[in-house]
């Protein structure tokens, strides 16, 4: 006879108190993240590693090293993409340093900005080396977005050994050092789970913005045009995570599981939908106000109006909202926008 998984789960939680699902999703949890952030600090070393030093770099010379770069540089964003949801509300500090995006680096540091690009001050994190390592391919939409922004520097590669150097020992090894931090403060005893849960909401209502911001040139992986990328691993990193509750949440009857199983299914369709790492072009004439019927039908349209469905907070049914039903079982924080 076969069962399904919400039987055998149901079978499973017989005897098993809150203390114990508690205990098991800790434990579970600080597994699963702690192997993706040793793999951050494994894909981070690799990215410092081979990065060229004793010179400005050169297209044709440090082909090689800039590509092995950039391989690393996606291998380290699959490994927090999979861990931010959990780990950016426990530990905001190493999130900021680590994922801040250029503008909210600038917004902090005011008109000076940050002039030296490749030190391991001002702004850093995968961002700030991103921007360095894709700055012969940035999108001109991205470049009008930024060159309004007070304290803007154009992003340009290590232009001569000083500053090659310093991208090297500096601001790669200051993303070596902060994932080596986190990992080492990921332990059972800082692990919340309710902070955790909340954080999964958070960043699937997160994917709306993501999608939002296209237009403008603000999106998250902005300068290797990476953020479908993003969002694959965002919902990987999410489904992964919330698996560790489901027996807790079968316990408690489990009806908003499903639901929450087949949101999280139409938003891995509308990502695979698309081919490539980045977002569908984004029509001249789109509005993410008031969108056109024209606009909606294109490739981008029907993947952001997918995604604003999907996360829809207010929205019984979507994800976001079936997950704020499950914290409040649980007894954890709702997020709220």
């Amino acid at each position: 006879m076969k069962h399904t998984l919400a039987f055998v789960l149901l079978l499973a939680a017989c005897g098993t108190s809150d203390d114990d699902y508690k205990q098991q999703v800790v434990t579970g949890m600080h597994d699963s993240i702690g192997a993706d952030l040793q793999t951050l600090i494994t894909a981070s070393q690799a990215l410092q590693d081979a990065a060229p030093t004793g010179h400005g770099w050169d297209a044709t010379t440090d082909a090689a090293a800039i590509t092995a770069m950039k391989t690393a540089w996606k291998n380290a964003r699959v490994a927090y993409e999979h861990v931010e949801g959990a780990t950016a509300p426990i530990f905001g500090d190493e999130d900021y340093t680590m994922d801040a995006r250029y503008d909210d680096y600038l917004a902090k540091l005011g008109a000076t900005g940050d002039q030296d690009l490749f030190d391991d001050q001002g702004a850093t994190g995968m961002h700030s080396i991103e921007r360095i390592l894709w700055a012969n391919e940035i999108p001109a939409k991205v470049i009008d977005f930024e060159e309004d922004l007070p304290g803007y520097k154009a992003a340009a590669w290590p232009t001569n050994a000083t500053e090659a150097d310093e991208f090297k020992t500096k601001l790669c090894q200051r993303l070596v050092d902060d994932a080596k931090k986190l990992h080492g403060e990921w332990t059972p005893a800082n692990i919340d789970i309710g902070a955790a849960f909340q954080g999964l909401i958070g960043l699937m209502n997160e994917q709306k913005e993501k999608v939002n911001l296209a237009a403008t040139g603000e999106e998250e992986s902005r300068y290797a045009q990476l953020t479908l990328f993003d969002l694959r691993n965002n919902l990987d990193g999410t489904t992964k995570i919330y698996d560790l509750f489901r027996p807790w949440v079968q316990s408690k009857g489990g009806e908003q599981d499903d639901m929450i199983q087949t949101g999280f299914g139409k938003l891995n369709q509308l990502y695979t939908a698309n081919s490539g790492d980045a977002l569908p072009p984004v029509p001249d004439t789109w509005s993410s106000d008031s969108p056109t019927a024209a606009d909606l039908a294109t490739p981008f349209g029907v993947l952001w109006s997918g995604v604003h469905t999907a996360v829809d907070s207010a929205a019984d049914g979507s994800v976001v909202f079936e997950m704020n039903e499950v914290a409040a079982e649980l007894g954890f924080p709702e997020f709220a926008e």
